[in-house]
């Protein structure tokens, strides 16, 4: 396989192009969980970033204090951080659901803050490692690139995990519980559903989901307390061009922006940190609503 395109060896895309789609995966399953939380609770939830970071760290200090392996922080990582979740809902998010968006932003942008600036004051600001696991080294030869096997790991679970979010809130009588109780809360109360009880869960799942992605990340970058920050806004972007809430649009999105981001980096390097949100103000001028977003 030796052609170009526009005068770039077709291996050097192919490649670029699979990192791209392991980008968008980490986009897709990060903008899940804002969309679910905006979604069904009506949450702009600018801790997100700080989340993912949190279940990088949990599951750095599960390996170095603890002793446990990888794939008992896969389990454990995203519930720590769910249950860290919950109770600030309980204790914070809960009195803010019936007043303007922006003071939940405001929250949760400052729980953000106070999480990077605890963990820079314990750990320091330079990165952690943490190694890929033993079952998962090496890599495979695809003809084009050395594709690492953990990458491709990574791949698959963001797209299983995203897929089974989806079906859970869309095709199942539990999903419908959801978005009925968010939709008409008194209503679905009356049946006897305890409708504080979801929006907690709910809110725990969702940042469990960011730390599920924090996980799969902390093999491949360097787990600092700016992990985050660097990505929400990126996330956001993906967030807000699928359309707010919408669990399908944030799934579509994140992965296709990711291929796109991957691509452009090739092509024009120098555009591939801002074509994402080229691409957010082209969308709002044309459709402010985001592709799958309500009007």
């Amino acid at each position: 396989m030796s052609s170009d395109l526009f005068g770039i060896p077709i291996q050097v895309i192919l490649g670029q192009l699979l990192l791209g789609l392991l980008n968008g995966g980490f986009y897709a399953l990060l903008s899940l969980g804002l969309a679910v939380i905006f979604g069904l609770l009506g949450v702009v939830n600018f801790a997100h970033g700080a989340f993912y970071m949190l279940g990088a760290y949990a599951t750095w200090m599960l390996l170095d204090f603890l002793g446990l392996n990888y794939w008992a922080a896969l389990v454990l990582s995203p519930l720590l951080v769910g249950i860290l979740g919950v109770l600030l809902e309980r204790l914070f998010l809960k009195h803010l659901y019936k007043v303007n968006p922006l003071y939940g932003l405001l929250l949760t942008f400052g729980l953000a803050l106070i999480a990077e600036g605890v963990l820079r004051e314990m750990f320091g600001a330079s990165g952690q490692t943490y190694p890929v696991p033993e079952l998962l080294q090496g890599a495979l030869d695809v003809g084009f690139m050395i594709l690492p096997i953990y990458r491709v790991f990574v791949i698959v679970m963001c797209l299983s995990v995203c897929f089974i979010t989806w079906y859970l809130i869309e095709k199942t009588t539990l999903g419908s519980t959801l978005r009925a109780a968010t939709e008409n809360a008194s209503l679905v109360q009356a049946f006897g559903i305890n409708v504080p009880k979801i929006v907690m869960l709910t809110y725990g799942a969702g940042v469990g989901l960011a730390a599920f992605a924090g996980v799969l990340s902390a093999p491949i970058i360097q787990v600092s307390p700016l992990m985050g920050s660097s990505l929400v806004i990126v996330v956001f972007a993906v967030v807000v061009i699928g359309g707010m809430g919408s669990i399908l649009g944030a799934i579509l999105s994140g992965l296709t922006l990711g291929v796109i981001e991957g691509f452009t980096k090739v092509i024009y390097p120098e555009a591939s940190n801002i074509v994402v949100f080229v691409i957010m103000a082209i969308v709002l001028c044309w459709r402010p609503s985001g592709f799958f977003g309500k009007e």
